[in-house]
C-alpha cells in the first residue's frame, strides 16, 4: 500500500484496538453510533477495506479477528460506508469469531455464512426513505 493511502487505516486499526478492550455491550453501542448515515457497504467496498487493514498491521493480518473486523467496519465508514459488524462462535471445537459481512456475504473469510453461530451484530441502518409526492398532494386539499 502506498505510503500516502496508510493514515487512514492505520487510525482505524489504532481505534479498533483501544475499542476492543471494551465489554460487548460498549462495543456495540459505539459501532451503533458510529453506522449512522453511512450507506450499506458494498462487497468490493468492504473487502477493501480489510485489505486495507491488512497491509497495514499484522495482528489483524493474523488471528486478530475482533480488531480485524472493527478496524475494517470503522475504515468503511471513513469512506461513508457500513457492512454489518458480526461476532458469532461455533461449538465443535469451540471458537469465537468477529467479521464483517457486506450483502449478506461474510468478506474476506475463509467460511461460508452460517459457520459461527451469530451473537451480536451491527448492520447499516436502513435508508431513509424520502416522500416523492408532489407538494400539493403533501398539503392535503
Amino acid at each position: 500500500m502506498p505510503l500516502r493511502r496508510r493514515p487512514l487505516p492505520l487510525a482505524a486499526v489504532t481505534v479498533a484496538r483501544l475499542r476492543a478492550l471494551l465489554p460487548p455491550a460498549r462495543i456495540r453501542g459505539f459501532l451503533e453510533h458510529a453506522r449512522r448515515g453511512a450507506a450499506p457497504a458494498t462487497v468490493e467496498q468492504a473487502l477493501a477495506a480489510r485489505r486495507d487493514v491488512v497491509s497495514v498491521s499484522l495482528r489483524c493480518a493474523g488471528q486478530g479477528c475482533l480488531e480485524r473486523s472493527l478496524a475494517a467496519a470503522l475504515l468503511c465508514r471513513c469512506r461513508g460506508t457500513w457492512p454489518t459488524w458480526c461476532t458469532g462462535v461455533r461449538t465443535h471445537p469451540f471458537a469465537a469469531h468477529a467479521w464483517i459481512e457486506a450483502e449478506e456475504h461474510p468478506v474476506g473469510e475463509p467460511h461460508l455464512k452460517g459457520h459461527y453461530r451469530l451473537l451480536l451484530s451491527v448492520p447499516p441502518l436502513p435508508s431513509a426513505r424520502r416522500d416523492t409526492s408532489p407538494p400539493e398532494e403533501k398539503q392535503g386539499s
